[in-house]
């Protein structure tokens, strides 16, 4: 697999590997035992760090800093060399220098949800909740993996041969197709903030409050100050009507742009939904328009109606996947 890293040594064995997920709004911890077990994961605030030197030395502090000489993070970013300067939040920093800052012998980056590709294997059937489609996968197709959170992570899984390779790439970015007159206008309205209404404008953290402020905006309503916490709470029970059709648009969009990917990469093996939002929806998500919308692509209806869609409960599962840089 491919990972862009600061190398001045090979692989070290026997000691303790830190590993990390960091995202715009958290930054998740763990240790890498010899034996490839993940222990003592904390979650970190991004926001009470200045910088993520800062955040790493608090996490080793709380763990009695061990001595740590590899180090490998997903992040919530693309990475196209030493530089990183994150989309959905202010850190921006050298690798080569955090490596040295914490006195590393290895540093490697990897998109985050390259990362979280990387672990579907690795997956069992408790980590996994099946959203319709067909029990038997197809063997050796590729498989698609998206997220909303803080913004919407995309990646891929294709075969070589007898391993799999994670795709890196930020299909969030990509543009958006109304499905309804109803979108159209949310999109338009979109419009007057974002000259580029991407998938992540909508279906994400952020794409959960733009829908509900377009919303409020054509039905003439003043937008609360909401979390995306609070519309997506106040949507599931149908509390609040902009917030309940806010919920509903988010789940009918984020099936389209899956059901899009499943499409592009040929991922007939299944699609596969991480980040913070879709594994909170429990039940909601299962019965929303996400399946149907998943599965209206015309011509090629019948084949994306085989497709099984899981959405993932696992713990942390980037950090399952990061782990995974070591071998």
């Amino acid at each position: 697999m491919t990972m862009n890293s600061t190398d001045i040594t090979q692989s070290l064995s026997g000691h303790e590997r830190l590993i990390a997920d960091i995202g715009g709004t958290n930054a998740r911890f763990a240790l890498l035992s010899p034996e490839g077990d993940v222990h003592q994961q904390i979650v970190l605030p991004c926001a009470d760090y200045s910088d993520i030197v800062s955040a790493i030395k608090a996490y080793l502090d709380q763990v009695c800093n061990p001595p740590i000489d590899e180090a490998a993070m997903a992040i919530a970013n693309p990475i196209s060399g030493d530089w990183i300067k994150m989309t959905n939040y202010t850190w921006e920093f050298s690798i080569a220098e955090t490596r040295d800052a914490l006195n590393l012998k290895k540093l490697t980056f990897k998109n985050d949800f390259a990362a979280l590709a990387m672990s579907l294997p690795l997956l069992t059937s408790a980590d996994l909740k099946q959203v319709g489609g067909n029990a038997e996968q197809e063997q050796g197709s590729a498989l698609a993996v998206l997220g909303p959170g803080t913004g919407l992570g995309v990646s891929g899984l294709v075969r070589s041969g007898e391993n799999w390779i994670p795709l890196e790439g930020e299909g969030g970015h990509v543009s958006v197709a109304p499905a309804s007159e109803r979108e159209c206008d949310i999109i338009k309205t979109c419009w007057k903030l974002y000259d580029h209404v991407s998938a992540e404008r909508l279906v994400s953290g952020m794409g959960l409050q733009n829908l509900y402020k377009a919303i409020c905006e054509l039905e003439g309503a003043v937008a609360e100050d909401l979390s995306p916490a609070e519309i997506s709470t106040r949507g599931k029970e149908s509390a609040d009507p902009y917030c309940a059709e806010a919920l509903a648009t988010f789940c009918g969009i984020l099936g389209s742009v899956a059901g899009n990917l499943v499409l592009t990469l040929g991922a007939f093996g299944g699609v596969y939904i991480g980040g913070g939002i879709v594994p909170r929806l429990g039940s909601y998500f299962e019965t929303s328009a996400f399946r149907e919308r998943f599965e209206a692509k015309g011509r090629f209806r019948g084949h994306l109606e085989q497709v099984p869609a899981f959405v993932i409960h696992a713990k942390h599962p980037a950090l399952i996947g990061i782990g995974e840089a070591f071998k």
